[in-house]
């Protein structure tokens, strides 16, 4: 098969090869389902494969996909030995995904080889298009899908059904045909669809005679048994003899998953259920009884059965039933006319009636209808105009499978790729190319084709094209008819055509109009539309609805009665537009019909009134006629040309228009893309270029050669400048009023009469646009003022200049931590209630882990600790108890024989003698120790080990930190003892170890004991930033328990929830701002008509209200006027006229005043009307202040359910990111019910982050040559702008942090800030909005830390210090952080973290027992009650 390219070898490896680049993506729960199949075949015997319940993804295929399970389990262990254990649910290591991705490639192979053996089965004539059939299936994207990303074995499986069909083609390979089916049934028993088909084919073809149904074959019915029954004894043999069948059959058939499956399958079911969620709605408008308990029920898989509310419950025998009805007809047609293209169709069409009436109905059995469909679908071409629906169809429905965006692009474009290769391309029949006719001379011999007129001057070409002819591979044009010879399709076209044409053909000539023939000639007549569909579609909607003369009609009359006519004239009427552009009138048209009933009368009726008979004209005949009448050029947007014939017969005019020539549409793209690329010849024609308009060429015409020559020539000229208008201009031409420029008048040259063609030279140089800002922010001249940005401060101790002393100086905090502090401090706070903390200050979370005392202990720092391991580690009093995230695997111990042996239990130090000592003796014994210390730890180390965390873990035998995790068993210090063991573990991941030893050197030196209390004691002198770094490390693994995914997608949903109930409210408050705004038009046309009153409010563009500004200032004037007279000096008789003016005044306001109290007493009609008018006002600002209320709190709602990600203020000009964390997830002060909430504030400091390295190379630290081009430009470096606009302090790399304390250090900030920057306006737009807030909290933090300082700075007793080699004691008293309590796991869990459950515990009582303690329940984020958004003003998340 050379002459098939590409091969389906070929396209398996380009398959293969993209498949493997998609092993990263994503993978549906199917992955862990076959992974645990693995485990389950490989640790247990096969009798219990069917019992084994460790997960809930139990094994439920057939027996041989067991056995295929059990084999590939052998090979998994040498890829990873971790796949094959039962306990490992959820396991996912690169080595596993390899593996198991790997073997869906490899298992696919066999689908390659069945479709290989489909084409070489094929006939000859027809091996082209089985070949495509075959690349189809092989690259079909629902494969990609529900395979190698969703994850399956599919294409195996289909292989296996596929090579099943092709045996089913010949009688000798039918029982192999048998057998290979039924090892598919015992592989996946969804093929069970699929059976009927089968047992009928079967019966037909291999048990019953050809030519007498009542003749058994016997013998082949005994070899179809044995084959049949040794493939089911193999598979279904053991667990009969193990009596474990009804437990096999339940777990191949759970009845109980429902009617529907988790994604509707688009059949009938899914609109049944949908048909019965819309009733449940409508029911009580039409008295339906609606099944109040069934409402709430769910169409999930695992969920139970489905109910119906309104629509009567559909069990499985009513679908079993209605899908074997439906199969029925098919299996008839196979049973009575047995053929395997019948076969193929009756196994197609009973797994299409299986999808659309089964029952729980997965979306992947879609391909039960598609791939056997593939086999025929080029059969007949009525077949392929079914198969295109269903192919678009069935891929698009299973896109839902994939939901994650990153698997979108792939999806999507792979699937339109292949539908647009296969479907419109490969899958469509060529029109025959006729072959040019050669020039011969009078004595040379020819041979000829009289069909095609083609003429062969070689015999062979001769005898090869005449073979191409005779094969059974056209199709037939009109009728669709395929397997036909060229000679007999176009037999049959020219029968058609000459029937139509001599009025022969009964049916076209008898029903399709005679008056509507011309009409649709002549606007079918070069139309350029391609596709026949699409010229079908567009006919039938234009003359649907019109009539012409000589039609036979039916009149519709006013009283309803409808008599029968022919039309005899008709009038079209255009529409009516007025000069406004506004349509007066649209287009009609009237009709005369003569009526034939025999009374001779006309009538005079509108296109409303009249009908045609539809079976006249329908779209099928419609197709026929055109197919009939109408031939198309074969190039592409070659028009459609009506025959030669018909066009004589009806005056046609058959001459193609010049500008639809190909020759002419060849040269108008040429100039057209010429044009599109500027090249245009010298500044002469440029200034005649019109690139949005093509020349109209003329078409050719037979000239003598000069003639030919001038033509050419002139034609050039006008494709050059575009203007078809071109004529010779005169010698003595005058001067064009726009060819000045610049003071000189501009003269064109002539050469004889014509501009002359200019070489081609390059434009003149424009002036540069105006710059539109903003721009990239770097590229902004910088303004050399002198200002810079506000000076930065600085947590750590070091900073990024060493000259620049930092406000940390002290702390002991150094500039790596302050990163991780601020990322475990955000996790702890945001995720509050899933670790069931309240929360906290920064302030507080640094000194707690600062803090370090052997008296009092900070419950801050201990619950942290405790809560974050709670969530690694499940109770001991779950079912399930077990570790909740991945770990690595312990290091291997040196030798048994050494972690067995007893260890040497260091001899008691001797009491120390009672003597006399200096400070001097006192350095030199710490010296000693220090040094004898150092000396053994340097010994450790060269052997390899740097602390003795393992041992310590070990060291109380069994109960090592995860039995201790498990038991809760935090007190007296032992949660330091878990983190000990925890890190020691997490120390065998590369990408820890270096932390994680770098702790544990400090918590289990090598020259100290190796038990629990070393840990604890060597706590107390640990740093703050060993502290945090352990911190981190376990708050990031906290971070992939399902715990805190759960909550994501809670928040997520949450967060769509609002968003939807937001644009309600806005939709609803934008209704109340336009009713608002009518009643205050109300409300100005009824004023004047009563008086003047009080001053009102107004609306300004966004709804707002303000003050009139005329009312306010006659509200001033007369506040004005009640003012005592001016008693300086003034005017002669000045004092004297004032007098008088406010008496005239008073007389005029006592006036008024008597006349709207009589009005008052006798309120007119127009006073009532605005007295109503005015209250609706009222009533209506109220909604909308309602409205704008419901807003604020569904966007505060949003900000705390953002909890995924910490999203970031914006970045400056030199890409240094800025952070407000309050804005991250968290209300603004933390929560209103914390034992801290009185602070009044959660961080209080805007951060600020240096770029990250892809930043700082690429824009800030650049190359020699691109930093010479910029200091060029701007006459500085970009890092030497850097240093001269920020001032002193700096953060050069994302490691480095800075924070913003004071609110005159942000209004700086935002001074400083160019609006010209793209990065900075954005910046300045949030810093903007969020400045009041932000300067709130910090003003709130400075009261707060102010307030702590006056407290220590209280005179108190002096704080003692001692300080030894291993510990610290500080004294507790004005510790901040000491006041901290967790009330959130008092309430919820009735203790600490760090205590044990009490066993009397109530976790309901006590709930009531802090209610009533507490009138106002705690205020947290997710509840969704009383219509509003979740936020954390609501019940606790609960886990």
């Amino acid at each position: 098969m050379s002459e098939l390219y590409p091969s389906i070898a070929q396209c398996a490896v380009a398959a293969a090869a993209l498949k493997v680049l998609l092993f990263p993506a994503y993978k549906s729960t199917d992955f862990e389902v076959h992974r645990n199949w693995l485990a389950i075949t490989h640790s247990s015997p096969p009798r219990r494969w069917y019992f084994e319940n460790n997960s809930e993804w139990t094994l439920d295929y057939p027996p041989f996909f067991a056995y295929f399970e059990w084999i590939l389990s052998h090979f998994a262990q040498f890829a990873d030995r971790e796949i094959l254990r039962l306990e490992n649910l959820g396991y996912e290591s690169w080595q596993t995904v390899f593996f198991q991705r790997a073997t869906v490639i490899w298992t696919e192979l066999v689908l390659a080889y069945a479709l290989q053996k489909y084409i070489s089965t094929s006939p000859k004539s027809s091996k082209p298009g089985a070949h495509a059939i075959a690349v189809s299936i092989l690259l079909s994207p629902a494969l990609l899908i529900i395979d190698h990303i969703h994850f399956q074995y599919n294409g195996f499986l289909y292989g296996v059904l596929i090579l099943s069909l092709v045996f089913a083609r010949k009688q000798s390979t039918m029982l192999l045909s048998a057998v290979l089916f039924a090892a598919l049934l015992c592989l996946k028993h969804i093929y069970l669809y699929l059976a009927p088909a089968y047992f009928v084919y079967l019966l037909r073809g291999y048990c019953l005679d050809q030519k007498s149904l009542l003749r058994i074959r016997f013998g082949n019915c005994v070899k179809l048994a044995l084959g049949l029954s040794g493939v089911f004894g193999i598979a279904f043999g053991p667990f009969v003899y193990w009596g474990q069948l009804d437990q096999l059959l339940a777990r191949l058939f759970p009845f109980s998953r429902g009617l529907c499956h988790a994604y509707w399958a688009p059949n009938i079911w899914a609109m049944y259920s949908f048909s019965d969620r819309v009733l449940i709605h409508v029911a009580p408008t039409f008295g339906l009884k609606v099944d109040q308990g069934a409402v709430n029920s769910l169409t999930r898989g695992f969920v139970g059965d489905t109910s119906f509310a309104v629509l009567p419950d559909i069990s499985p025998k009513v679908t079993f039933i209605t899908t074997i009805l439906f199969q029925l007809p098919s299996l008839m047609k196979l049973f009575m006319d047995m053929s395997w293209d019948n076969f193929v169709g009756a196994v197609t069409l009973c797994g299409y009636a299986s999808f659309l009436f089964g029952w729980h109905v997965h979306e992947k059995a879609i391909l039960l209808v598609i791939v056997p469909f593939s086999l025929v679908a080029l059969k007949d071409r009525r077949y392929l105009g079914a198969f295109r629906p269903l192919a678009v169809a069935g891929h698009v429905s299973l896109f839902p499978l994939l939901f994650t965006a990153a698997e979108f692009p792939v999806k999507t474009v792979y699937t339109i790729f292949w539908l647009v290769l296969f479907i419109l391309v490969l899958f469509i029949q060529k029109p025959i190319q006729y072959l040019a006719k050669p020039r011969v001379s009078d004595d040379q011999q020819i041979w000829a084709i009289e069909a095609t007129d083609e003429i062969f001057t070689k015999y062979e070409d001769y005898l090869h094209r005449l073979d191409f002819y005779k094969q059974k591979g056209f199709v037939c044009e009109l009728t669709g008819t395929t397997g036909l010879t060229y000679f007999e399709a176009l037999r049959s076209e020219v029968c058609l055509t000459l029937f139509a044409v001599t009025n022969k053909f009964d049916t076209l000539d008898d029903e399709f109009p005679h008056a509507l023939r011309e009409p649709i000639l002549r606007r079918v007549q070069f139309s350029q539309i391609p596709r026949i569909d699409n010229l079908v579609d567009n006919l039938f909607e234009e003359f649907r609805l019109d009539f012409y003369p000589g039609e036979n009609v039916t009149v519709k009359l006013v009283d309803g009665e409808r008599l029968s006519g022919q039309i005899r004239e008709k009038s079209k009427f255009p529409e009516l537009i007025s000069a406004q552009g506004i349509l007066e009138r649209k287009a009609f048209a009237r009709y005369f019909v003569r009526l034939t009933d025999g009374s001779g009368q006309e009538a005079l009726v509108d296109e409303e009134r009249i009908t045609r008979d539809r079976a006249s004209f329908t779209k099928q005949k419609l197709r026929l006629f055109i197919k009939s009448t109408v031939s198309r050029e074969q190039r592409n947007h070659g028009p459609w040309i009506v025959k030669p014939s018909i066009a004589e017969q009806y005056r046609i005019t058959t001459q193609i228009p010049s500008h639809l020539k190909n020759e002419n549409l060849k040269a108008q793209k040429k100039t057209y893309l010429s044009a599109r690329r500027h090249d245009f010849d010298g500044d002469i024609m440029n200034l005649y270029s019109s690139v949005g308009r093509l020349p109209a060429l003329k078409p050719k015409a037979s000239k003598s050669k000069n003639a030919m020559e001038e033509s050419a020539r002139l034609e050039y000229q006008r494709a050059l400048t575009g203007n078809p208008n071109f004529v010779r201009v005169p010698q003595n031409i005058g001067p064009h009023p726009l060819d000045h420029y610049g003071g000189e008048q501009f003269v064109m040259p002539m050469n004889n009469g014509y501009p002359p063609i200019a070489a081609k030279a390059v434009p003149r140089p424009q002036a540069p646009p105006p710059i539109k800002y903003p721009i990239e922010d770097l590229e902004v001249p910088p303004l050399n003022d002198g200002k810079h940005r506000p000076l930065l401060k600085f947590l750590s101790e070091d900073t990024p200049l060493p000259t620049f002393i930092s406000e940390g100086n002290g702390s002991g905090i150094m500039m790596e931590s302050v990163g991780p502090l601020l990322e475990t401090w955000n996790t702890l706070n945001v995720y509050c209630e899933v670790f069931q903390l309240d929360s906290f200050t920064f302030d507080d979370y640094i000194e707690a882990l600062q803090f370090s005392s052997d008296e009092i202990q900070c419950e801050l720092l201990i619950e942290i600790h405790c809560a974050v391991l709670k969530r690694l580690v499940s109770d001991s009093n779950e079912k399930t108890g077990h570790v909740l995230v991945p770990l690595p695997e312990l290091a291997a111990e040196d030798s048994e024989d050494e972690s067995r042996a007893p260890s040497v239990e260091p001899s008691p130090p001797p009491e120390p003698e009672v003597k006399r000592t200096t400070r001097s003796s006192v350095a030199k014994s710490e010296a000693a120790e220090l040094e004898a210390s150092a000396k053994a730890q340097q010994a450790s180390i060269i052997d390899g080990k740097i602390h003795r965390a393992g041992e310590i873990d070990q060291s109380d035998g069994p109960n090592n930190w995860i039995m201790r995790t498990r038991k809760r068993d935090f007190g007296e210090g032992k949660w330091i003892v878990i983190l000990v063991g925890l890190l020691n573990q997490l120390s065998g991941s590369p990408r820890l170890k270096k932390s994680c030893d770098e702790v544990l050197f400090h918590l289990a030196p090598l020259d100290q004991e190796a038990v629990p209390e070393t840990a604890i004691s060597q706590y107390s002198s640990l740093n703050i930033n060993l502290r945090v770094k352990a911190l981190q490390i376990i708050c990031m693994l906290s971070l992939e328990t399902k715990a805190i995914r759960a909550y994501m997608d809670e928040c997520t949903a949450q967060m769509t929830e609002q968003r939807k109930e937001r644009i309600e409210v806005q939709r609803n408050r934008k209704a109340a701002v336009e009713e608002l705004q009518v009643l205050e038009d109300e409300r100005r046309v009824l004023e004047p008509e009563i008086g003047p009153t009080s001053p009102h409010l107004e609306l300004d563009e966004h709804g707002n209200s303000k003050m009139d500004i005329d009312d306010v200032y006659e509200s001033q004037l007369i506040e004005t006027e009640d003012e005592e007279p001016h008693k300086g000096r003034s005017l002669r008789r000045a004092n004297d006229r004032a007098l008088q003016r406010k008496k005239r005044q008073g007389e005029e306001k006592e006036r008024k005043s008597k006349a709207a109290a009589e009005k008052a007493k006798k309120p007119s009609k127009q006073a009532r009307d605005l007295e109503k008018i005015v209250k609706k006002i009222e009533a209506v600002k109220d909604k909308i202040r309602t409205y704008e209320e419901e807003v604020i709190a569904l966007e505060n709602g949003l900000r705390e359910s953002d909890c995924p990600r910490t999203r970031v203020l914006g970045k400056d000009r030199f890409w240094n990111r800025y952070y407000w964390m309050e804005r991250n997830a968290m209300p603004y002060a933390g929560l209103p019910d914390s034992s801290t909430a009185d602070a009044g504030y959660a961080n209080g400091c805007l951060w600020v982050q240096g770029p990250d390295d892809m930043e700082r190379v690429g824009f800030i630290e650049l190359n020699e040559a691109e930093n010479n081009l910029y200091k060029q430009v701007f006459n500085m470096g970009v890092p030497d702008r850097k240093m001269l606009e920020e001032g002193a302090t700096h953060v050069f790399t994302a490691r480095q942090w800075a924070y913003y304390d004071d609110p005159e250090q942000v209004d700086e900030l935002i001074r400083w800030l160019d609006v010209k920057g793209v990065r900075e306006i954005r910046l300045k737009k949030e810093l903007q909005a969020q400045r009041d807030k932000i300067c709130l909290h910090m003003e709130k933090r400075k009261e707060y830390l102010s307030k702590e300082d006056d407290k220590k700075s209280e005179p108190t007793e002096p704080v003692t210090r001692v300080s030894t080699r291993t510990k610290t004691y500080f004294d507790p008293t004005g510790y901040r952080c000491l006041a901290w309590k967790n009330t959130t796991a008092m309430e919820e869990n009735g203790h600490l973290h760090s205590e044990p459950k009490p066993p009397s515990y109530n976790k309901k009582t006590a709930k009531a027992t802090q209610k009533s303690v507490e009138p106002e329940g705690r205020q947290t984020r997710a509840t969704n009650k009383s219509a509003k958004g979740p936020s954390r003003q609501g019940t606790r998340y609960d886990f």
